[in-house]
């Protein structure tokens, strides 16, 4: 694991793209305050760049260097979760313009998974995380159904948990609203 963590600090800081596990599925990456890796981001997996990409922090303590007017209960619900919880924030500041959705909100979500705590805490910054698939196909849960197309667009793969087929799901996602009102985008 620690190789994985210092090649993929190389290549963020230079501005590429990673292949990596998650908190709950495989996913590219890159920093999420790089305009030009977000962009790549979007190229490799034929998406729209209107449709955000949400991003992954290993400190709540930190929400405020990228949020705006935090809703109280934001921190609660991120650490009361018992599962993967992206929440969508309004207000996003500090990150890439082409990760920011047109209404000024942010998905994010706090990584407990050890491999992307470690990775973000090293690299100081968050980062991007989205399925590692071309836009409208199946998600990879596993490293293994991930297409060649993807793996052979990204700077670095990451070794670790390649070989792991625990079964995991997408997280749940909320958007809070300024008055800490609490919208269900998916259970």
């Amino acid at each position: 694991m620690q190789n994985d963590i210092k090649e993929s600090l190389k290549i963020l800081k230079t501005g590429g793209v990673i292949l990596y596990p998650t908190d709950t599925v495989w996913g590219i990456g890159c920093d999420a305050t790089n305009t030009e890796a977000v962009q790549r981001i979007y190229r490799i997996k034929k998406r729209e760049d209107s449709k955000s990409m949400l991003v992954l922090m290993e400190n709540p303590a930190l929400l405020d260097r990228y949020v705006s007017n935090i809703p109280e209960i934001a921190l609660d619900l991120a650490e009361l979760s018992t599962k993967p919880l992206t929440i969508i924030y309004q207000n996003a500041k500090n990150l890439a313009s082409n990760l920011i959705a047109k209404d000024g909100s942010i998905g994010i979500r706090f990584t407990k998974e050890t491999f992307t705590s470690w990775l973000i805490k090293q690299f100081r910054k968050p980062l991007v995380s989205t399925s590692a698939n071309i836009s409208g196909e199946k998600p990879p849960v596993f490293f293994g159904e991930i297409s060649e197309e993807i793996k052979t667009q990204v700077d670095y793969i990451v070794e670790y948990r390649q070989d792991d087929t625990t079964p995991t799901c997408p997280s749940s996602i909320i958007k809070l609203g300024q008055g800490g009102q609490i919208e269900i985008i998916r259970k």
